[in-house]
């Protein structure tokens, strides 16, 4: 089992990592930081180097982007041992299939604070995953 710390590259991201390496000690469960480029990122990127470079990016490279955002989060945590996890698609489905394929034990994320019109209006991932995982979800409430 592991515990799933589902991270986006904004200023909670450190949070999340704190909150998971805490579960995985008191569990003793490793941690696994999973970043996702969504697919209009990957678009913009690739639209990016074909236009600078002629050439477009494999996806490998793309994941590795990703994993690089995973490690960010981790080392502004001061975690010393977490796995970084880069990921492509949507963040929802993606955190989703891996936290279940890895037999998660606990996924951590946190959300923004919206108010009832914006939760409506606007899909979240956070709401996704709360509503979709199998795998038990704590969900951080930072500002």
């Amino acid at each position: 089992m592991v515990i799933v710390a589902a991270v986006d590259r904004s200023e909670r991201a450190p949070s999340i990592v704190e909150e998971a390496n805490e579960l995985g000690e008191a569990f003793d469960e490793p941690v696994h930081v999973v970043h996702v480029l969504t697919r209009s990122e990957f678009v913009g990127l690739e639209r990016t180097s074909v236009s600078d470079t002629g050439k477009s990016i494999p996806t490998d490279d793309i994941r590795e982007l990703a994993e690089d955002f995973a490690q960010e989060a981790i080392d502004e945590s001061g975690v010393d041992d977490a796995t970084p996890v880069g990921l492509l698609g949507e963040p929802d489905d993606e955190i989703i299939n891996y936290g279940e394929s890895n037999d998660a034990r606990y996924l951590v994320i946190a959300g923004r604070k919206r108010s009832p019109v914006g939760k409506a209006l606007f899909g979240s991932t956070v709401q996704s995953l709360m509503l979709n995982s199998d795998v038990p979800v704590v969900s951080l409430r930072t500002d």
